[in-house]
């Protein structure tokens, strides 16, 4: 059974501009982006448990927003919590906690009338591509839960091309935390078709591939290299903090990525989940907020907020979810602005 929390949870109502969340402008086109009367409205709240870490995924059928939490070394290994935050008549949100059978819940994505989360597993559970009916009692599937018999690492985060074949990170900050098996597999980069059963590595030689998001013409793959972030909590200036991007390219009729580059590096923190616009405007939750970028790899400005955010969604026209951590924020943009996953 779900339960629902009223006085952990603290919902406010929309129209306060946070006094320690903030814009800024890199470039004058951002104010394009962000019109001109942004709002950042801070509508939850957790002051003991970091529930809006990762998977975030707008449901434009109910409006519901659901998360996934932070995973909690130092309280002894607190197990990851899946959230569903509702939007009340009022203004005010309430969060739900659901318990949906997947073991380390992290990357998400709106898939097939649902939800497909990357399920970065245990010692006795496989990391999988788990897929979750949006209502109680939530039930799962499992779609993929190895690479020709071995066992994934940790997988983080998903993206859906047109095609229906699903494109995914797999990095070791399961393993690097201490609940997920030793790794059997490199750090790659994988594309799956549901529809014949064929995995295959698409990348490799990324320190962490983490976030994943494919430009709205999907001729470009995108991919975030944490690896200046370690899963034991220590952080290095000297690695990556990276955004790559690869071209979309087919040989013999299937697709391939070539082409890798530096698409940009986050002078604050690491970019972790990552998404686009229909523009093609790059949005990445890093140490400071969310930063946003130009499809040519100009850092056109950042939603600032107090600490690490490590991902984002878009929900109606002009709306941004940021997840940051104990905290859970409603950014108003311009109406123009619309999510590339949904194109609401």
């Amino acid at each position: 059974m779900a339960l629902r929390y009223t006085a952990a949870f603290i919902p406010l109502a929309l129209g306060a501009l946070a006094a320690n969340a903030s814009f800024q402008t890199n470039q004058p086109v951002f104010t394009n982006i962000i019109s001109q009367h942004p709002t950042i409205d801070l509508i939850g709240e957790n002051a003991t448990y970091p529930f809006a870490h990762e998977a975030p995924v707008y449901i434009p059928s109910t409006g519901d927003l659901f998360v996934a939490g932070n995973y909690q070394t130092e309280s002894g290994g607190q197990p990851i919590q899946v959230s569903k935050i509702k939007r009340n008549g009022d203004g005010t949100y309430t969060r739900e906690l659901i318990n949906p059978d997947i073991p380390m819940a992290n990357g998400g994505i709106n898939y097939k009338d649902g939800i497909l989360f990357c399920a970065q597993g245990t010692e006795q559970r496989p990391s999988a591509l788990i897929w979750m009916n949006t209502t109680a009692p939530y039930k799962t599937t499992t779609l993929l839960d190895n690479f020709h018999g071995r066992r994934f690492n940790s997988l983080n985060d998903v993206v859906i091309h047109s095609d229906g074949s699903i494109w995914f990170t797999d990095p070791t900050y399961g393993y690097d935390q201490g609940f997920a098996a030793s790794p059997e597999l490199p750090n790659q980069v994988y594309r799956f078709d549901p529809d014949t059963g064929d995995v295959r590595a698409v990348a490799d030689g990324i320190g962490q591939p983490n976030g994943i998001a494919l430009s709205p013409d999907e001729s470009i793959l995108y991919v975030t290299d944490t690896d200046a972030q370690w899963g034991n909590g220590d952080k290095s200036l000297a690695r990556a903090a990276t955004i790559y991007a690869f071209d979309v390219k087919y040989y013999s009729g299937a697709p391939f990525l070539v082409n890798r580059r530096v698409f940009a590096f986050a002078d604050n923190g690491i970019p972790d989940g990552i998404k686009c616009d229909t523009d093609g405007n790059v949005y990445s939750g890093c140490g400071d907020g969310v930063h946003v970028w130009s499809p040519a790899g100009v850092l056109l400005g950042k939603i600032l907020l107090p600490g690490v955010s490590a991902n984002l969604c878009f929900g109606r026209p002009g709306e941004m979810f940021a997840l940051n951590e104990y905290r859970l924020w409603r950014v108003g943009l311009d109406s123009s602005v619309r999510g590339d996953i949904l194109k609401l």
